[in-house]
């Protein structure tokens, strides 16, 4: 499989970009990196036969790369144009992720009717837990114990 994911991303990736790189992962998938663009693209193996999951994200500064901010399956026998315009649009959504406002919403996709607008709620007062689950465990715990020595400690003396 991997072989396959090499042939078909280097055939990808001159398609998509003049200036590319093509390494492998350590998952067993196959990155695609344009330097000169700041985007990596992945196709890693999926469990289905002839099928890959392509991720698209950006690189860093100092070339470490972001999180994936978007992904889809493809299927591998759908030619190499095919391919190259599930990439484009993924490429694009993270284009137009990371010229979104960070916080707020995303643009709506042109192929979904929009909704009405609803008018905004306010927001909640954010409500904060003084003892985690944790905590309650840990107490518990060291009561029960400290229980257990007083009854063995109260029972030797007969009360």
């Amino acid at each position: 499989m991997y072989a396959e994911l090499r042939e078909r991303a280097t055939e990808l990736a001159r398609v998509l970009w003049r200036e590319h790189t093509v390494y492998r992962e350590r998952g067993g998938g196959v990155v695609i990196r344009g330097e000169h663009v700041g985007r990596w693209i992945s196709l890693a193996p999926t469990g289905g036969k002839d099928q890959a999951r392509v991720r698209a994200g950006r690189l860093l500064d100092g070339g470490t790369t972001a999180p994936a901010r978007s992904e889809a399956v493809v299927d591998l026998t759908a030619g190499t144009n095919e391919l190259a315009a599930v990439c484009r649009r993924l490429l694009a959504d993270v284009a137009a992720a990371e010229s979104a406002p960070v916080g707020g919403p995303r643009p709506p996709r042109a192929s979904k009717p929009s909704k009405p607008a609803r008018a905004a709620k306010p927001a909640k007062p954010a409500r904060r837990r003084h003892t985690s689950l944790g905590s309650w465990v840990v107490l518990l715990c060291v009561a029960g114990i400290v229980g257990l020595w007083a009854y063995s400690v109260l029972g030797a003396y007969g009360y």
